[in-house]
């Protein structure tokens, strides 16, 4: 099943060669691209280009990023023209800036991207673009250009393996990893070939989104126009924006969205603009919509006091900024760091470059670097932060686990239940709590990590961090057979199914497994062995495999 993610790589570049522009009529509604690959088929596709981006270490796996960066594509994407596709956003930790959508509803961003915005605004207007991709089908209608084209999938998949085996001998993982990497065609946008009319197609609907989002409709032009700087003279110690050469900006571009922002702002209904070139003259007509309202001052309930209100309950309603962006922008720069050393010469250039020194948001950043080699000093740190910004979640978060690594495991666990008993469904604090107790270690520590996870057990299928963490509690807390499933779907979710099919036919074995864990490994083998027979019939294997 590995080599079905290369073959659509592989086809839409192939496609990408032989299909002709796009007319510039405005996309038919009746398009057949949806029936090429059911909803299901393609979220499959969709989940094993995530596996295949975990397996070569590509992706951020943050639990506080992951639920900032899902919670803005969750509002955007039920206010797009599709809210009922599920959206699947996720992290890579590279500093190009770039982001990406693929089949299924799966939208990638990279780590370069957050750090280059300089508002939430502007994340979630490249996000509402992409979303806009994914509700007008333009993956899909690559994979119809490619069945019209006489360009099968299937040969697409041939050629994978072509290139994959290639080097042959004991090289042949390495060559199946370039071929994977080529394969990223799919993913960086390139080998899509998205034409003019589905950018500007996709700017058009996606500002809409963006709109009724309650979101700052001219983040779309301000960064683009950003970015268009950065083309002409590279700041800030990053590599040339990819974003550039996937996402191509000029002037009618950025002018396009400042005009389209501007009719929104009026609740006016045409937008003239006009695409000359391979696709022609185009008029389009932006539909009135209507305005985004704040909540009134009061809570708008008659049966409820007049001064009672829900904390957070405009960014639930999906109204704008989290107000988490600053802090999101400071945990990426820390995590996706090369070393330690670089993020603390980084830190210190901002410090040199900020008039003030470094910013509250700035400062948790640093702490979360200094974490790792000296956390009581990162505790004192965050401790003043949190008196600064009390109940701030990811700050008191960051401060529980420093006191836990500084030896102050009692204090730090206070602190963890408390913050779960206000949160009792968070997946980052379940989460960051379970990783503190696992390194304590001991039984004790194991059962007590058990208990925070277990209510996530039952909608954790999909989630890597949980089944590691959730892994580790169990083999301190001395239940080796539910370890070793759980050790198995962390393999699987990385990208690893013959790992995860060896460790589930080991498990098996075991004369002390009961009948319902029998049921669940027997049904986990069933559903992961045709996946590994396929990669072994086209001779992928995975390299640990073979060096063992």
């Amino acid at each position: 099943m590995r080599i079905l993610l290369l073959a659509a790589a592989i086809s839409l570049s192939l496609a990408a060669v032989h299909a002709p522009a796009q007319d510039a009529r405005l996309p038919d509604i009746g398009s057949s691209a949806g029936e090429l690959l059911t909803p299901a088929r393609q979220a499959e596709y969709g989940a094993m280009m995530l596996r295949e981006l975990r397996n070569y270490g590509y992706t951020l796996e943050d639990p506080l990023v992951d639920d900032w960066l899902q919670s803005i594509g969750n509002r955007l994407g039920a206010n797009s023209d599709r809210p009922e596709q599920r959206y699947t956003l996720f992290m890579l930790k590279d500093r190009q800036i770039n982001a990406f959508a693929t089949l299924g509803g799966y939208i990638g961003m990279n780590a370069g991207l957050v750090l280059t915005a300089e508002r939430e605004d502007e994340v979630a207007a490249v996000l509402s673009h992409e979303i806009a991709h994914v509700t007008q089908q333009h993956v899909l209608r690559g994979v119809e250009r490619a069945q019209r084209d006489q360009v099968p999938i299937l040969l697409g998949m041939l050629a994978a393996v072509v290139a994959a085996q290639a080097a042959g001998g004991s090289s042949s993982g390495d060559a199946t990893q370039a071929a994977i990497a080529s394969a990223m065609g799919l993913i960086q946008q390139n080998q899509i070939n998205y034409t003019r009319s589905n950018e500007s197609e996709a700017d058009r609907i996606g500002i809409r989104t963006l709109a009724r989002t309650g979101y700052d409709v001219d983040a779309m032009a301000g960064f683009f126009e950003r970015m268009s700087f950065a083309m002409r003279g590279n700041q800030g110690g990053y590599t040339a924006p990819e974003y550039l050469r996937t996402h191509p900006i000029n002037v009618t571009r950025v002018s396009e969205a400042k005009q389209r922002a501007e009719q929104l702002r009026r609740n006016g209904v045409t937008a003239t603009t006009s695409v000359t070139g391979e696709d022609g003259e185009r008029i389009e007509r932006v539909e009135r919509l209507p305005p985004v309202v704040a909540p009134p001052a009061g809570n708008g309930n008659p049966l409820l006091p007049s001064g009672f209100r829900i904390d957070g309950l405009d960014a639930a309603l999906g109204m704008g900024d989290t107000g988490l962006f600053p802090w999101a922008q400071e945990r990426l720069r820390a995590l996706s760091a090369t070393t330690t050393d670089a993020a603390v010469r980084e830190y210190e250039a901002l410090r040199r470059a900020g008039p003030g020194g470094l910013s509250d948001p700035q400062r948790y950043g640093l702490a979360l670097v200094r974490m790792s080699r000296e956390p009581a000093a990162a505790a004192a740190e965050l401790e003043s932060l949190l008196r600064q910004h009390p109940d701030h979640v990811w700050v008191e978060l960051a401060l529980a686990e420093a006191e836990s690594r500084s030896g102050r495991a009692e204090q730090a666990n206070r602190r963890f239940d408390s913050l779960l008993r206000r949160l009792p469904t968070s997946r980052p604090v379940a989460l960051t709590y379970a990783r503190a107790l696992v390194e304590q270690g001991g039984a004790e520590a194991g059962r007590r990590a058990q208990a925070v996870l277990r209510p996530m057990l039952a909608r954790a299928g999909e989630d890597p961090v949980f089944q590691q963490t959730f892994a580790r509690a169990c083999e301190l807390a001395g239940d080796p057979a539910r370890a070793g499933e759980a050790y198995a779907e962390a393999a699987f979710l990385n990208g690893r199914p013959e790992q995860a099919l060896i460790q589930l036919e080991n498990l098996k074995k075991r004369g002390d497994l009961d009948y319902v864990a029998r049921a669940r490994v027997d049904a986990r083998i069933a559903a992961i062995t045709p996946q590994v027979l396929e990669l072994r019939r086209q001779g992928i294997r995975d390299p640990d495999m073979e060096r063992r």
